[in-house]
């Protein structure tokens, strides 16, 4: 069975990495989950940093997330929360649904706010989705060349190539993973 990782809100909020996220957990790789919450932080934070996108779109994008990935949420982790002690008590929620959820990692790109000392008391890590997608190279290169190309092949407006993909993963912090997937 493939081990359960919780993604953060703020590694949901960009299109493509999160596509590859989702396809990385389709693929099998990886159990995701996330949560309510964490779905409300990054659609309310869409809504309101791109007043362009249509919010019918965005409630699509949201039960497609929810549709694509089975037993992605998690539910019933909120009496942790205040038992939770982290640098940013916004962020308890997150550890709170990881560990009901039992999690291996969180993957977040604020590091910092998921201190090791903490995570360690549950057998769990935070991890950069950089870190994390290179971990999962190691696991399966195909696996997740193949989620790359298949969004490309689902872009159709603009078309997108491959390399096109790599270098939008590559803006959005992917750096290390984009050269490991370069032929």
């Amino acid at each position: 069975m493939p081990f359960v990782v919780l993604y953060d809100a703020n590694v949901l909020y960009r299109s493509t990495l999160r596509d590859l996220l989702i396809r990385v957990a389709q693929a099998g790789l990886v159990q995701a989950k996330w949560t309510d919450q964490i779905l409300d932080e990054v659609f309310d934070n869409l809504t309101a940093n791109r007043p362009d996108l249509d919010p019918a779109k965005l409630a699509r994008t949201r039960d497609l997330m929810n549709r694509a990935v089975r037993d992605c949420l998690v539910t019933g982790y909120e009496p942790l929360i205040d038992a939770i002690d982290l640098p940013d008590p916004d962020d308890r929620h997150v550890l709170a649904a990881a560990i009901k959820a039992r999690a291996q990692v969180i993957v977040t790109n604020n590091l910092k706010d998921f201190p090791p000392s903490t995570l360690e008391t549950w057998d769990m890590e935070a991890k950069s989705p950089d870190d994390f997608i290179l971990d999962q190279i190691d696991l399966s290169r195909e696996a997740v060349y193949s989620a790359v190309q298949r969004i490309a092949d689902s872009r159709e407006n603009p078309p997108a190539t491959f390399s096109n993909v790599l270098a939008m993963l590559e803006r959005d912090g992917l750096v290390e993973s984009a050269a490991a997937l370069r032929p």
